[in-house]
């Protein structure tokens, strides 16, 4: 991102471009003031105003070549080995949740309660056993439910297609159980059942 980041400045010290992504990243983290992440990093709030556009832009320009969904046969037996690796579990192209961040917003306040009565937007996450993100959804009201956001993103479009034959995600309840998407069992009864059950 440094070539993005790095502009003419009239001052002796610009600001360099890995203080300016920790700063920006950071401040998405905790959701604080600008003020207060630029006195952690050394930056005045106005600055930091300047540099969060710029670090975004970039951001979302880089994503496409480092998120993305295993969609190949090759990229899908990496994912599949890590996770079996970690979990035991073989088959699984990834593994999805939803997390909810944001403060209150100045319109159309009550779509962004979430279920826990806070404000927030609730963001899809799919990741590898490595954590690495492969899908990221960050367009809902925290009120959103969970398997609506992945009803209504690409991903889950193309898997409900059939784009992956041999794989399946795993969720947690709060998705629905589908040939691509294996859930736990709500109430398991067998010694198999309990012994499989995560």
């Amino acid at each position: 991102m440094e070539p993005n980041l790095t502009r003419p400045t009239k001052r002796s010290h610009a600001i360099p471009a890995h203080l300016q992504v920790l700063s920006v990243l950071g401040f998405l983290a905790t959701g604080t003031f600008q003020r207060e992440i630029g006195d952690r990093s050394g930056i005045s709030q106005p600055s930091m105003s300047r540099i969060l556009p710029a670090v975004l832009r970039g951001i979302i320009k880089l994503m496409p070549e480092y998120i993305q969904f295993p969609y190949g046969a090759q990229r899908q037996t990496e994912v599949m080995q890590g996770l079996s690796a970690v979990a035991n579990m073989p088959g699984v192209i990834g593994a999805i949740d939803c997390t909810h961040r944001i403060k209150a917003p100045s319109g159309d306040a009550f779509a962004y309660i979430n279920r826990k009565n806070f404000h927030s937007v609730n963001v899809q996450l799919i990741c590898d056993a490595k954590c690495v993100l492969l899908n990221v959804v960050a367009r809902w009201p925290g009120g959103t439910h969970d398997a609506f956001i992945l009803r209504n993103c690409a991903v889950g479009t193309r898997l409900e297609d059939g784009a992956v034959r041999d794989g399946w995600l795993i969720g947690d309840r709060g998705y629905p159980l589908t040939p691509w998407l294996m859930t736990p069992l709500a109430s398991p009864q067998t010694p198999q059942e309990l012994s499989h059950h995560y």
